[in-house]
């Protein structure tokens, strides 16, 4: 009876493999009808985009299929024959369709025919595989299987095993986002392909069959048992000795997941992004598959500088920002930043914060906000092309303004809600007085020069027609139509920085074909638009801010200058200064406007400079230290004034006091030639 049942058996299965066997036939003559030609034979794998720093370090990785191609030669012997072993051992002798491993599924088919799965199942070898990922779909059915075969012998018809082997090596999927033996040896190992052990390469071939069930991150041990089924057969195969296999199955299973993933820059790598979709032939798709190398001016030092500075600022328990962050937390949103520093000779953005998350808006070039006191080393610089001076005396008293358009009284004040009666320019702008500033604009410097020089000196935002325009007193102290934008400020703040040339932020230095053609190569762009004596002697203003004035929580130990921002209530704080080697804007705010305000104390711009401190430092700690360059001609220095009243004195002056006199610098033919009345006069008044 059982030798019944056992002839039957044979004679019902031989009778179903002659009905798959012709239906295959039947099949297979009208898909040779349809067969792709060699022609059509072609692999576009998609390509993983880098974006590197100025020292050439990885910044990021674009992509939609990570992969990173390598050669044959640059996979070690170990992880082909792993990969041959246990998903086509017979890759070298078979056209490209292993007759004997499709019989050998179909046995097994037919056994399980009437399970759960009742299609072909099994036998397909590196090409068919190959085929399947390049040309064709991913479902199981017998006509797909096929067209995988039909593609499979035009494959081997057009390519050598190598370039086959090759092609499967680098195509094929190894984990989330991992495609191709490189992508996922760095993925799981940190390591590039062809420092591979023999262990972890058995361990990635076994992932081809799943990486999902089989990944050493999810499940160590169904990982460690896939692994040592490959060594095994690789043993079985004669490809390693059983001694090799034993001491590789020893091995523990080891992987550090690397950050490759992680864009170390966000805003920045967003930033470029945009650069990039502005160039002619580059869209989308060719930067996430396209393989591009991106070149930019981004120094991962000074990036790293930014973001620790940041995080102490908040992170700190004695910082007013972060007591400012726990009371906001209740409620309102929690204070932002953004940081943004060129070097002011290239324009090379050398470190991005777009805020305190990576959310997609880039608070450093996107932020359009009010600048306060920051915007008042333009009008100044006007004054001193205008020819007025250091010294120049304005008074600091109260002040009323009448808009002549709307009729509206304004009467401006001063942060310390005080007068200081005369003050020379350089005072006035140390302290940020108000009053001074305002008075330039009404009886000095027109608003509309003002505005035309802080056009040409890279502040891009503001309006000088329309209803609504910044053509009124109002600028003096930051009121903007439309803000301003922080690369903008670091921009302009650049130009006297460099000798009065203001040259353009650029963020990509060249960008590379995967075959290494150089697509776009980029030079700074560059403008005169002050000159280099008042560029200098506005620095040396700028520098008193830091050492005396209002931005003393600025001071790095070393030249540099800026100048402080707050807004009204407190909305707005704002720090942009420079060194002769790097310019940086720090601001600091809430992105619906709203008073930096708590019981601990209202966030001003000593902490914007704070941050902008501690940045600088780090930053430029393998930078030497270097005073600002003179002006070859054109500048008097060491000129003794009374900075009472502007005009000369003399160390013989016995109605001077000594507090009063300062050295003072000029362009040339405004130095004042006139001995100042209170050298002679001891009964001498201002008033």
């Amino acid at each position: 009876m059982a030798r019944r049942r056992m002839r039957l058996s044979v004679i019902i299965a031989v009778f179903l493999f002659s009905i798959l066997v012709g239906g295959a036939a039947g099949m297979v003559a009208g898909y040779l009808r349809s067969a792709p030609t060699l022609d059509q034979v072609v692999f576009e794998q998609e390509l993983t985009t880098y974006i590197y720093d100025i020292e050439g370090r990885v910044i990021a990785r674009l992509y939609r299929e990570n992969r990173i191609p390598v050669r044959l030669e640059q996979v070690p012997r170990h992880l082909r024959d792993a990969i041959i072993a246990i998903e086509d051992s017979r890759f070298y002798e078979h056209f490209g369709v292993d007759v004997r491993a499709i019989v050998r599924a179909v046995v097994a088919d037919i056994r399980r025919l009437f399970g759960r799965d009742g299609y072909l199942q099994g036998g397909s070898t590196i090409t068919q595989q190959l085929a399947k990922n390049a040309f064709l779909t991913h479902e199981r059915t017998l006509s797909r299987k096929l067209q995988e075969a039909l593609w499979a012998i035009q494959i081997e018809r057009k390519y050598s095993k190598a370039e086959i082997l090759e092609t499967y090596l680098n195509e094929i999927y190894l984990g989330p986002g991992v495609y191709g033996v490189e992508a996922a040896s760095q993925y799981y190992f940190g390591k590039s392909v062809s420092q591979l052990t023999l262990a972890e390469s058995a361990l990635l071939a076994g992932l081809a069959r799943n990486p999902g069930l089989y990944s050493p991150f999810r499940d160590p041990e169904a990982a460690k048992s896939r692994r040592n089924i490959v060594l095994s057969r690789m043993e079985e195969l004669g490809m390693i000795t059983p001694a090799e296999a034993q001491a590789a199955r020893s091995e523990p299973i080891t992987v550090t997941q690397s950050n490759q993933q992680r864009n170390l820059a966000p805003h920045f790598v967003n930033y470029v992004i945009q650069r990039l979709l502005e160039l002619d032939g580059i869209d989308a798709n060719t930067i996430y598959a396209g393989g591009l190398q991106i070149y930019t001016t981004l120094d991962l030092d000074m990036q790293r500088a930014a973001e620790e500075a940041i995080q102490q600022a908040f992170s700190d328990p004695t910082s007013l920002l972060a007591k400012v962050s726990v009371t906001d937390a209740n409620g309102l949103d929690q204070p932002q930043v953004s940081l943004i520093a060129l070097d002011p000779h290239t324009g090379h953005i050398k470190a991005m914060i777009g805020g305190r998350n990576r959310d997609e808006f880039n608070r450093a070039v996107q932020a359009r906000r009010q600048p306060g006191s920051a915007i008042k080393p333009f009008i100044y610089a006007a004054a001193l092309e205008k020819g007025l001076t250091p010294a120049t005396i304005r008074v600091d008293e109260p002040f009323t303004w009448t808009n002549p358009q709307t009729g509206e009284v304004w009467e401006p004040q001063n942060f310390s809600r005080t007068f200081a009666g005369p003050v020379t320019l350089r005072r006035a702008l140390e302290e940020s007085i108000n009053i001074v500033a305002i008075k330039l604009l009404a009886e000095d410097v027109p608003v509309r020069d003002v505005i035309n020089l802080a056009t040409r000196m890279g502040i891009t935002t503001l309006q000088t027609s329309g209803p609504r325009n910044d053509l009124n007193l109002a600028f003096a102290v930051g009121g903007l139509t439309n803000g301003v934008r922080p690369i903008d400020m670091a921009q302009a703040y650049g130009v006297l920085a460099n000798g009065g040339i203001r040259t353009e932020p650029m963020a990509i230095l060249r960008v590379v074909a995967p075959d290494g053609t150089v697509l776009y190569e980029f030079r700074p762009r560059q403008e005169v638009v002050l000159s280099e004596v008042t560029s200098y002697i506005l620095t040396d203003m700028l520098r008193g801010v830091i050492e005396r004035g209002t931005g003393r929580r600025a001071n790095i130990g070393r030249p540099a200058a800026g100048k402080t921002g707050t807004t009204q209530d407190n909305q707005d704080a704002w720090f942009v200064g420079y060194t002769p080697d790097l310019v940086a804007a720090v601001w600091i705010g809430h992105d619906t406007p709203t008073p930096m305000n708590s019981p601990f104390g209202n966030v001003g711009s000593g902490e914007a400079a704070a941050i902008w401190a501690r940045f600088m430092q780090a930053a430029l700690a393998g930078t030497p230290v270097r005073d600002f360059p003179k002006p070859a001609e054109g500048l008097v220095e060491d000129v003794l004034i009374d900075t009472a009243t502007g005009l000369l004195a003399r160390t013989t002056c016995l109605f001077i006091p000594r507090a009063d006199m300062r050295y003072e610098i000029f362009a040339a033919g405004t130095e004042p030639k006139e001995l100042s009345p209170r050298c002679y006069n001891p009964f001498w008044s201002p008033r």
